[in-house]
């Protein structure tokens, strides 16, 4: 009867459908980690998560089960077993065709045991009903004397399947996840979730997350360890790939019935907010753009605040000689604008290209005279100029290849303060899901450190000026964002109990106090701006209620909460 076991925890990032190349990450761990007994993967680790629609393929099932296979015909070698998640096309008790998410067990050349993910997630980010078949209530897998319960990723955020498990004499829990980054998830997921797995099954938990970016979520590690007792054995560090070697026993006097237990290794210390949103948007950023091939990204820098801390943002994800930043300044763009953006690109040691565009601009009043003859200037002259630097950047982009970043926040993404084929023109934007005050917080942190994660490490990276001067768009004279909306720090009060919270108008006036009628105006820019939302482009998730994957409204639809 086993006694010790050696188990590798490998968090390791992925390529979503390159079944070869997470292939061969695996063998490269396996061959780091020849004396363990056991080596654990992140789930779906040999096609990726989430593979959406592409799993559907018939074909992508067929290689996975093909390079299921040949990874199992590996551990003939007598080294040690592998825990690999792929998926598994069979027939369901009906007889009709299913597919399923798995982990298998590999060990001395074969496939010892597979186990069907039970618990499909169908809400936020997640989307599994659609196409994946749930398993079973799984059975332990007992290997080499050991009885083990493998919770796949949702079955361990529930107890029905955990609770299962321990009636059919699990000795322990272990849990591989692909489990996107949300602000606070990290504490939420040991102290909370599996915290009270342990609690109600009294068995020690491993929990194994990926980490990298995958469109736009991004996966944050922080895997971990939990004594039967509640106690934490080992915390991996959090966005870096980690192989943790875990050592264990059976029997130890001071584990109730004489269980399995952990020693004790590293505590890894997460980082805390911001610190933490901004690892998020350079790991995002760096693995969309390297992993789609762009030789770089170019973006507008207008001297604001927003286009500062992306220029930044890219810089500490790629190298700022991979940032190509262009100032494109109208007359109305101010001396203060124009030396904060050359300041800013000095400071962060990238390019700095000057495009006037006063020349279009004349040229489209010019075209647009006849049609616009007695109408007064209004939105649609402003909406001209942020168009015209759209296409002026996407000109760069096309003839030299680096794919162009937009830089609205979320606060404007909101309200539709956002020019649909204008600023809103690009590749990828890393404050999609980021409030105007977090924009804030992240331009004053990042001015005084550089993250731990930085391919630049100069400091500061944006003047004082930047950060200090009241929000503009700069497309009429002395034109202020809030002239025209409440000040940013009530307006994300609001937009939070709106968005995140689905929270009525009633509900934030009894909370906070605002004029009623001013929360009217903002949750109806709210709704009427659903439009442009559906057409931005992909952008970091950070929070549990991001537009696109997670916030789903109809575009066309009447209903108000006042």
């Amino acid at each position: 009867m086993t006694q010790e076991l050696s188990i590798v925890l490998s968090q390791m990032t992925q390529a979503v459908g390159d079944l070869a190349a997470n292939a061969a990450a695996m063998r490269a761990v396996r061959a780091r980690h020849k004396d363990a007994d056991l080596i654990l993967y992140p789930e779906l680790q040999l096609i990726g998560y989430p593979p959406e629609d592409l799993v559907l393929k018939p074909a992508l099932a067929a290689r996975a089960a093909t390079m299921l296979a040949e990874l199992a015909a590996d551990t003939a070698d007598g080294g040690p077993a592998m825990l690999v998640g792929s998926v598994e096309r069979a027939k369901d008790d009906q007889g009709n065709d299913a597919l399923y998410n798995i982990v298998a067990l590999l060990d001395g050349g074969r496939i010892v045991a597979t186990r069907r993910k039970h618990e499909l997630p169908n809400y936020g980010t997640f989307d599994e009903k659609r196409v994946f078949v749930p398993g079973p209530l799984p059975d332990v897998v007992e290997w080499r004397g050991v009885k083990l319960g493998l919770p796949i990723c949702e079955d361990g955020w529930l107890p029905k399947v955990c609770q299962h498990l321990v009636g059919q004499g699990a000795e322990l829990l272990i849990s591989v996840n692909g489990s996107p980054y949300e602000i606070d998830k990290d504490e939420r997921r040991l102290t909370q979730v599996f915290a009270s797995r342990v609690a109600e099954t009294k068995l020690p938990v491993i929990f194994l997350n990926r980490i990298g970016g995958q469109d736009e979520i991004v996966f944050d590690g922080c895997s971990f360890v939990l004594n039967g007792d509640g106690t934490t054995a080992h915390r991996l560090t959090d966005w870096e790939p980690e192989e943790r070697v875990t050592h264990w026993t059976k029997g130890a006097p001071n584990v109730e019935g004489g269980g399995w237990t952990c020693a004790a290794g590293t505590i890894a210390e997460w980082e805390a907010h911001p610190a933490d949103i901004y690892s998020a948007m350079i790991v995002s950023l760096r693995d969309y753009v390297e992993r789609n091939r762009f030789p770089g990204v170019v973006l507008g820098l207008s001297g604001g605040i927003d286009s500062a801390i992306c220029a930044a943002i890219a810089a500490d994800a790629l190298g700022p000689d991979k940032v190509w930043c262009v100032m494109l300044p109208s007359r109305f763009t101010s001396e203060e604008s124009l030396d904060d953006a050359a300041g800013c690109a000095k400071m962060i040691g990238c390019r700095l290209d000057t495009i006037p565009i006063v020349p279009a601009v004349e040229a489209f009043d010019a075209m647009l005279a006849g049609s616009f003859a007695d109408k007064d200037v209004d939105i649609a002259e402003e909406n001209v100029q942020s168009r015209i630097r759209g296409v002026t950047l996407m000109a760069l982009s096309n003839k030299f290849g680096p794919m162009l970043l937009t830089t609205g926040n979320k606060s404007e993404m909101s309200v539709g303060y956002a020019t649909i084929y204008g600023d809103m023109a690009g590749g990828y934007n890393p404050l999609k899901d980021a409030y105007k005050m977090t924009v804030f917080a992240l331009a004053k942190w990042r001015n005084a450190n550089v993250p731990r994660l930085s391919r630049n490490p100069l400091i500061p990276v944006m003047p004082d000026t930047i950060i200090t001067k009241p929000p503009s768009a700069e497309l009429r004279p002395d034109q202020k964002d809030e002239d025209s909306l409440p000040p940013y720090a009530d307006l994300d009060r609001m937009l939070h109990m709106l968005v995140e919270e689905e929270a009525s108008v009633d509900d934030v006036v009894a909370r906070y106090g605002f004029d009623r009628d001013a929360v009217v105006r903002i949750e109806r820019l709210l709704m009427l701006a659903e439009y442009k939302r559906r057409q931005a482009p992909p952008g970091v998730k950070l929070s549990t209620r991001n537009f696109g994957r997670d916030r789903r409204y109809p575009i066309t639809h009447g209903f108000r909460t006042a």
